[in-house]
């Protein structure tokens, strides 16, 4: 079943009488649990992609549909809803809050999603149970390694059960063996949970999770 559709999609920025075509046409689906790693050189729109495809950007032209609904012509609040409804993303840098526990800072992507107390406390602890972090619940982001907070970062992500997982550059922080345990995790919750999952990434050692690989050149994906 396919959950997350770009069909035709470009963006062109413009500043002055300047225009910089990021993305031309571009068109790929992504299935429930199926995780796909899209690959290529910085410049050639790949997070430019991802952030349309997680109702954070709106292409210039094309159409997305999330979970069969058509997006063309959305507005903020109805984007918004989406996002909090079906999406879950993870980023580089962690986007931890340095003041909040690893536990608070998963109820707060609860409390975002309307899951108020004491539902939030106890699904929060049962999100960092399943990305194995029920022992350090209670650190402060500051106390946990690279690869912790990423696991943090993860279970926030499954917050509101989403059907869809956009992760940007996930292990770019991480050193290699940190970094397969973070993508082991990524496909045991994917095929585990059957979540789509696309991973944006320079790390080959995607591949190795991934059930298909995509280049993107110049804006293009030309096999998707």
């Amino acid at each position: 079943m396919v959950v997350l559709k770009g069909e035709d999609l470009a963006k062109t920025y413009r500043e002055g009488r300047v225009e910089t075509p990021v993305l031309q046409g571009v068109s790929l689906e992504l299935r429930r649990g199926e995780i796909v790693a899209l690959e290529g050189p910085s410049g050639s729109g790949k997070t430019t992609l991802l952030q349309i495809l997680g109702c954070i950007l709106t292409p210039s032209s094309g159409r997305v549909e999330v979970e069969g609904r058509p997006l063309h012509g959305a507005g903020p609040r109805e984007l918004a809803a989406v996002r909090r409804a079906s999406l879950g993303f993870v980023f580089q840098q962690f986007n931890l809050f340095p003041s909040l526990t690893a536990q608070q800072n998963v109820e707060y992507a609860l409390n975002l999603k309307g899951v108020r107390d004491p539902g939030a406390r106890e699904q929060a602890r049962a999100l960092l149970e399943e990305v194995g972090l029920g022992d350090r619940r209670d650190y402060l982001p500051r106390d946990l390694s690279g690869g912790q907070k990423q696991r943090v970062a993860i279970a926030r992500s499954l917050a509101g059960k989403p059907a869809i997982l956009l992760a940007d550059e996930p292990t770019a922080n991480l050193d290699s063996r940190v970094g397969t345990q973070v993508l082991q995790l990524f496909r045991d919750l994917a095929k585990r949970e059957q979540r789509a999952l696309l991973i944006v990434t320079h790390d080959p050692n995607v591949r190795s999770v991934a059930d298909r690989v995509l280049q993107i050149r110049d804006g293009r994906i030309p096999d998707a």
